[in-house]
């Protein structure tokens, strides 16, 4: 069975829902602290799939995920990056997506891009719709449905650092109304106010999925608000299944 490491940091509290999502989705997960990280001898290599988490990483000092990337670059970073290179699925959520793109990795190469305060100046938390974006052939959004999860954060307004550009191909999810209708930054449609309602984006190569919102967290029919009302579909587990496929 493939195992999937899944990176832990203090303040990080949506671990135990991403490992739930990558169990069922057909792997085994195994949570592993960042400081036992740095001191044990853990070969990435070992495992196939490779999830951070959402949540509060750090208390979110010196602003979202900046510390973590700050752990990434200093001790996981040859690791980490030797795990890209060999084409193994990576998805940051939330918490864990600012940290790869503090750290460097999404969107990677040359362009730099970070995450910034919502446009509304407040704290999202909602149910939201994404769907693919069909010019991304990541294998992370094989016949991918559209799908509803929840967002909860502060800081999740992705744009570019000036003199910098994201390949349109790199847009992996946007943020739609429930009917697929673009949302064209319609709050709360788009919830943070992010160019071109970017929920999440990806590496060039297409194996490292970064995203605000949490899939993790619409696993199973009842998580959704209004599953007593017979809303049963549009689960984020099948983002997870498309992961594990990727998985060597």
């Amino acid at each position: 069975m493939i195992k999937a490491l899944i990176l832990h940091a203090p303040g990080t509290n949506r671990d135990g829902d991403l490992a739930d999502a990558i169990r069922l989705a057909g792997a085994e997960p195994v949570i592993m602290p960042i400081s036992i990280l740095k001191e044990d001898n853990i070969n990435f290599a070992d495992f196939g799939f490779l999830g951070i988490p959402g949540g509060f990483s750090y208390g979110d000092a010196l602003g979202a995920g900046n510390l973590m990337a700050l752990d990434i670059k200093t001790w996981l970073s040859d690791q980490l990056n030797a795990f890209v290179e060999s084409d193994k699925p990576v998805i940051g959520i939330c918490n864990g997506f600012q940290a790869l793109v503090k750290s460097g990795i999404l969107p990677g190469g040359e362009n730099t891009g970070t995450l910034t305060f919502n446009k509304t100046g407040k704290f999202e938390c909602r149910w939201v719709t994404l769907a693919p974006n069909a010019s991304n052939n990541s294998s992370w959004l094989k016949d991918l449905p559209p799908f509803e999860c929840p967002i909860a954060h502060g800081e999740g307004r992705f744009i570019m650092q000036e003199g910098s550009q994201l390949l349109s191909n790199q847009i992996a999810l946007r943020f739609t109304h429930l009917d697929g209708k673009p949302a064209e930054q319609e709050y709360p449609i788009n919830p943070n106010g992010s160019p071109f309602d970017i929920a999440g984006v990806t590496n060039s190569k297409g194996n490292v999925l970064g995203l605000m919102p949490h899939p993790e967290d619409h696993i199973f029919y009842y998580q959704h608000p209004r599953w007593t009302n017979g809303k049963v579909n549009n689960l984020g587990l099948e983002l997870f299944k498309n992961g594990i496929r990727m998985a060597k």
